[in-house]
């Protein structure tokens, strides 16, 4: 079985920071996660060396093979948001959209694609400060200024910087399933999961409000999955009210704390469906879901298929790399 072939196509000026970001996610081979990695390289789009923000140049590639043999392309920050985006690197976008591959952008990267037509009818985001002017410029795009990233059948775009980041998991969740990106997020010392639903960001209601409590209670919760927890559990263990969580949940991630703890349970037990054999039941139970019918019906509704067929998929798949639960 051939890698999956993910390449970045940059031009001049783009922000390194954004570059740098698919480089670590899908560049550097890591076999004791999965067999084979990524197959990846990154394209200078033009005839010229192509210089990145601040201080790094790229020799011009002669041969276009990579941007035609890529099954999935990403396209970084955009150089400046009110200008037009380079019109080779709009149509290599506007070529991989017509060759039904994968597209990711990052931050303004989005630009890009909407000036290719790709994102016409779809809903996508950006960062919450370009957000409006996307909007403006390309009225056909379904603009979500509040979310980290969205997923629109093949065609992913991402906020911020570090949303590339949660993006970019997002794709190796896809191809390689929960269990290896969560180990990939605790290798890079960042979140496992982010929902691309969750908020970009809000400022606090005071100044004086702290989210340190926060972070500690989404710990706590994590190592408890196993646990009935309720809205009132959560507030009784960071000595809050239950409102004060249900705001802070709210501000903080975008969701209530119950669909907080419900995708948690889920993503824990994708990871035991992909990398042990332990029974449904056992599952069930160790995730929170109490029983097995639980279980199935959250799984199937949220992930799309049943845990049984997740795990077949996952067994079945060659070079598989097993993690510890």
């Amino acid at each position: 079985m051939r890698p999956h072939r993910v390449v970045m196509a940059v031009t001049d000026d783009m922000p390194i920071f954004e570059a740098a970001v698919p480089c670590q996610i899908f560049g550097v081979d890591r076999p004791h996660l999965a067999d084979p990695w990524y197959e990846f390289s990154v394209v200078p789009v033009g005839s010229g060396p192509v210089r990145l923000s601040p201080g790094f140049t790229l020799p011009p590639v002669r041969h276009g093979w990579d941007l035609e043999s890529a099954d999935t392309l990403v396209v970084p920050a955009c150089t400046n948001v009110h200008d037009d985006p380079p019109a080779e690197l709009v149509e290599v976008v506007r070529n991989a959209y017509q060759r039904g591959i994968r597209i990711l952008s990052i931050c303004s990267g989005a630009f890009v694609l909407a000036a290719a037509g790709v994102l016409d009818g779809r809903r996508a985001t950006t960062h919450w400060l370009h957000a409006e002017e996307l909007s403006h410029r390309y009225p056909a795009v379904r603009v979500d200024p509040s979310v980290l990233y969205v997923e629109d059948s093949n065609v992913i775009t991402s906020a911020g910087t570090v949303a590339g980041i949660d993006a970019c998991l997002h794709v190796v969740r896809v191809d390689h399933g929960a269990a290896v990106a969560a180990e990939l997020a605790r290798r890079l010392v960042t979140p496992p999961h982010r929902e691309g639903g969750q908020a970009q960001y809000h400022r606090p209601v005071s100044p004086a409000v702290r989210d340190d409590w926060l972070a500690t209670l989404l710990d706590w919760a994590g190592e408890h999955l196993h646990l009935p927890l309720s809205t009132a559990d959560l507030a009784a263990q960071a000595n809050v009210s239950v409102r004060t969580v249900e705001r802070r949940f709210a501000e903080a991630l975008g969701m209530s704390p119950l669909r907080w703890l419900l995708q948690q349970r889920v993503r824990r037990a994708q990871q035991f469906l992909e990398t042990s054999d332990r029974p449904i039941g056992w599952i069930a139970a160790t995730c929170g879901f109490g029983g097995p019918a639980s279980l199935r019906a959250h799984f199937a509704r949220i992930v799309g298929v049943s845990p049984t067929a997740y795990r077949r998929t996952f067994h079945e798949r060659p070079g598989a790399v097993r993690i510890a639960s």
